[in-house]
């Protein structure tokens, strides 16, 4: 394996939670001294061998994204020789002959969001969410896997245990996996209000394997994969009916099993016991402060995070 081989770590940023009553939630502190998610993921894909960072934000919050995060993180990753970039994600960066709905008030969704670092990238990237945190262990999995000799379309993505993801506080939309015995993904099954149980997980009353493996949109992508990102933002336009458009979103786990549907790519699931926890409501910040505190005490992370790098 190459130690210098190029990698990098693309954050999708943009979002603004509905469900976290109205603020940045991405930006929240969770750790001793104010480290938010985004913070450990870093970390994490700092140590797997990552040596590039992207963020995709908006404009509009690009002064408290780099107040809360960027210019500290710029800081630590110069001292690491990690690179550092920005991707701009706006409902007005559509195909050439596409007009954006006069009434159009988001952006058009993850699959857009990543189309945003197109030019950016040239190199094998992971692609996560800045509100989730993943664990170390996908990191190196997916570095590893990035850094083999592997052709354009042959894609990765990890896959985390379902009762390893649940929320004590509600339902969660998880994209339930589906593989062959060679463990490539061969449909994901987007599945709403998944609600945690005293024996696993149920939806609408009808139980759930909670051993099943989720997508939670952590994907290990490769440079040729933004063309075919690009050709499926013009088909999501040509294929959306007019009465849709308004909220309609160009989404990378629905289009990446349209691709797998047309034998266009392969994705490898990689397998991750790690738990995940993230703030989907405003009452999961406290168990991940807690979460966050558990593991500095069991030795998972330094206090002064970024010092063991």
């Amino acid at each position: 394996m190459s130690e210098t081989k190029q990698t990098a770590l693309v954050i999708m940023a943009a979002g603004i939670g509905s469900r976290f009553g109205g603020g940045i939630k991405q930006l929240e502190p969770v750790g001793l001294h104010g480290e938010i998610i985004m913070d450990y993921s870093i970390h994490d894909a700092i140590e797997a061998g990552f040596n590039k960072v992207v963020f995709i934000i908006r404009h509009d919050i690009a002064e408290a994204f780099r107040e809360a995060i960027g210019d500290r993180i710029a800081a630590t990753c110069a001292r690491l020789g990690v690179e550092i970039a920005y991707a701009y994600q706006e409902k007005e960066d559509l195909p050439a002959g596409v007009s954006l709905p006069a009434d159009r008030t988001k952006p058009w969704g993850t699959g857009q969001a990543v189309l945003a670092c197109k030019g950016l990238l040239n190199e094998p990237f992971v692609v996560i969410n800045a509100d989730d945190y993943y664990g170390k262990e996908a990191f190196v999995k997916i570095h590893d896997f990035l850094v083999q000799d592997h052709g354009d379309s042959e894609l990765c993505m990890a896959g985390f245990v379902l009762k390893n993801t649940l929320s004590e506080n509600g339902g969660v939309t998880r994209g339930i996996c589906h593989m062959d015995a060679s463990g490539y993904l061969t449909d994901v099954e987007e599945t709403s209000n998944i609600v945690k149980t005293a024996t696993g997980a149920e939806v609408e009353g009808k139980p759930v394997d909670a051993d099943s493996l989720v997508s939670m949109n952590m994907w290990g992508l490769t440079p040729a994969f933004m063309d075919l990102l690009d050709k499926g933002f013009v088909e999501f336009f040509a294929n959306t009916p007019e009465d849709k458009i308004l909220k309609a979103e160009y989404l990378l786990p629905i289009y990446i099993d349209q691709l797998l549907k047309r034998s266009a790519v392969s994705v490898k699931v990689l397998k991750t016991d790690d738990k995940w926890f993230g703030v989907t409501y405003k009452e999961d910040k406290d168990f991940v402060v807690a979460s966050f505190r558990a593991l500095i005490e069991a030795g998972v992370y330094k206090e002064d995070l970024f010092s063991d790098l």
